[in-house]
């Protein structure tokens, strides 16, 4: 298998060759494209295995559930969706779990990282890894030229291997193991049991309508017979993702009443605005990547994105007109609804950009621009579901603010882990936010405050800075009280959330809307 070639990438991710898995891992080894997955099974525990004592890199160290590597197959180059295929081959070979059991599975993208660690003078891993969370409970048959053991580890065993005590003293557990397990699955401030069941919730509620979303969305899209606009209206849906704004109103019809198919008619309708705003968005910032995948301005051009974007506006609002499952009553309340969303996204860019010219901006219309700008589609998923439920103007109202603040409070967080993360962590540069001047709530505040913040002030906006600089920026920044104000802001916002929803009738749909809103605050972007 050392004569296998696997998919050498760039630091945005980028396809740029192949090399063997010989050459990507010996002497200084190769950039290469890898996949990590961690299986969970109904009772929250997750699978792990030690690597046979043969391998040769890693031998006998423990790891998460499957980890290898995409190929050079046309099936597994595709960002995400290539590294779920790639994944299926390896759960077959490595663990002899068939791929018509998986092929059922959802396979969750939770986000990628960058690290590289050695094992010895001769073997090295350099990789950028995708990694995927699954819930499902598979019936486990290991080839043991690859896996000597396996074991389903309750939460806590998985905290005493992470910790080395007991029998994990003398185990060597996998670097990448340890980064996921840090930064994608349990925060460290956070309830390890409680947490990992409500992940396991979220998850297993998100899956139950994905693929009826998905479908929605695909079939929607197809309304476009022109070969080369389908395929740029198509792209970005090809990078994965869980969809959430386009589950957001079933739930919340789930929650306060009569939820109905005309749900996923209108979580189809704004997903598709939603990607049409960021491939304009891409468009406006010159951003290459999106979702893994070259933005959809990269892989065709300026023109026949701005002409995608456009085409999915108007397919969004089509399939709402057309749906059987929404009444001729409520079409205009969806219409008006959504098109308000549109104009508050706009309005919410436009603002974004002109702060960068800006000498000042103020906290209030910081929360303003991203109350339009990221708020909006939450506010009106969560708005238009109670809607189509058929929910009192009361009900309608509280959770379109249940809604607004769960967006603010997504977008704090986003704005605290761009400081607070990693590079190899995150997979896109840690702080950038500081570098390219963003004025983020953080920001805003250390701008303001009488700290010495030296380092700060010579990185902020630069284009460009050492790590080391950048660092004792992040410092001052902790120092002053700024991410610790950020912090409380958006805790606030999480907290004005679940007064909304404390408003509801308890029942298991509540429980998830309670775990999609905590779990803004634990999760990485």
């Amino acid at each position: 298998m050392m004569d296998e070639m696997c998919l050498l990438v760039d630091s945005e991710d980028r396809v740029i060759g192949s090399e063997t898995k010989l050459d990507c891992h010996r002497n200084e080894g190769s950039r290469h494209r890898a996949f990590s997955v961690l299986i969970f099974d109904s009772e929250g525990r997750l699978l792990v295995q030690k690597r046979a004592s043969e391998k040769i890199t890693f031998p006998g160290v423990w790891a998460n559930s499957c980890c290898s590597h995409p190929l050079d197959l046309e099936s597994e180059k595709n960002g995400p969706e290539g590294a779920i295929t790639a994944a299926k081959r390896k759960l077959w070979q490595e663990l002899g779990i068939p791929q018509n059991e998986t092929d059922q599975w959802t396979f969750h993208h939770v986000g990628r990282m960058e690290y590289s660690c050695r094992w010895n003078e001769d073997w090295i891993e350099r990789e950028i890894d995708h990694i995927m969370v699954v819930r499902a409970d598979a019936t486990v048959n290991h080839n043991l030229n690859e896996i000597s053991e396996v074991l389903w580890a309750e939460p806590d065993e998985v905290k005493r291997m992470m910790e080395g005590q007991g029998k994990w003293q003398d185990q060597v557990i996998a670097p990448w193991f340890r980064l996921i397990w840090k930064h994608y699955v349990i925060p460290n401030d956070c309830d390890f049991v409680s947490m990992t069941s409500d992940i396991n919730d979220v998850i297993t509620a998100l899956s139950g309508h994905r693929h009826k979303v998905e479908g929605e969305i695909m079939s929607s899209l197809s309304k476009m017979k022109q070969k080369n606009l389908h395929g740029a209206m198509t792209h970005l849906f090809k990078g994965g993702g869980k969809r959430l704004r386009a589950i957001l109103p079933r739930l919340v019809g789930e929650a306060v009443g009569n939820a109905n198919d005309g749900h996923y008619t209108l979580g189809a309708s704004i997903e598709i605005i939603h990607n049409f705003t960021l491939i304009h968005d891409d468009i406006i910032d010159q951003d290459p990547i999106r979702r893994g995948l070259d933005a959809v301005h990269v892989e065709y051009d300026d023109a026949t994105a701005i002409n995608a974007g456009d085409a999915m506006l108007a397919v969004g609002f089509e399939i709402l007109a057309e749906s059987e499952d929404v009444p001729d009553e409520l079409l205009g309340h969806l219409i008006r609804s959504i098109g308000e969303m549109v104009r508050k996204v706009a309005e919410g860019q436009q603002e974004d950009i002109e702060f960068e010219a800006r000498e000042e901006v103020t906290e209030d219309e910081y929360i303003a621009m991203i109350a339009g700008k990221t708020s909006a589609m939450f506010e009106t998923c969560a708005r238009t579901g109670a809607i189509l439920a058929g929910a009192s103007d009361e009900e309608v109202s509280n959770m379109a603010q249940w809604g607004l603040n769960l967006g603010l409070c997504f977008q704090l967080m986003d704005d605290l882990i761009d400081i607070t993360g990693d590079t190899e962590t995150l997979g896109k540069p840690a702080g950038s936010d500081i570098v390219q001047g963003k004025r983020t709530l953080i920001a805003i505040h250390a701008l303001q405050s009488d700290s010495d913040l030296t380092n700060f002030n010579d990185v902020f906006g630069s284009g460009r800075c050492s790590e080391e600089n950048l660092s004792r920026a992040v410092s001052e920044l902790v120092a002053s009280g700024s991410i610790d104000y950020a912090k409380k802001r958006a805790m606030h916002h999480h907290s004005l959330a679940h007064e909304c929803l404390d408003k509801l009738e308890e029942s298991p749909s509540l429980s998830v809307l309670r775990e999609l809103t905590d779990f803004q605050l634990i999760r990485i972007s």
